[in-house]
């Protein structure tokens, strides 16, 4: 499915790259326009467990974040800024990802 230029706008708006902390990601837009991609879930509870659940990864990525390489951590970071909706669980799995690989 085509990327289009509305989303890649609207994703550079959601992401606000930090290079030596976790970046600033807009948890509770991300999960709402997640959410809007879904459906026949409890919009209300969803939403509540999403926030948390990106909550939660953001605190353990604050207290990991200096552990993961810079490549990778730039490179996971990037990955979060292209299309779709950024998102905290994402970005650990990647960055968990690429110290398993090596």
């Amino acid at each position: 499915m085509p990327i289009s230029i509305s989303m890649i706008v609207l994703s550079s708006q959601l992401v606000m790259p930090v290079a030596d902390g976790v970046p600033k990601f807009d948890i509770a837009r991300s999960c709402k326009l997640d959410l809007a991609a879904t459906a026949g879930l409890s919009v209300d509870q969803s939403l509540k467990s999403c926030i948390k659940d990106e909550q939660r990864a953001k605190q353990q990525l604050a207290g990991q974040w200096s552990k993961f390489p810079a490549p990778s951590r730039t490179s996971c970071v990037s990955q979060e800024s292209i299309g779709g909706t950024p998102s905290y669980v994402s970005l650990q799995t990647c960055l968990q990802i690429g110290q398993w690989a090596r």
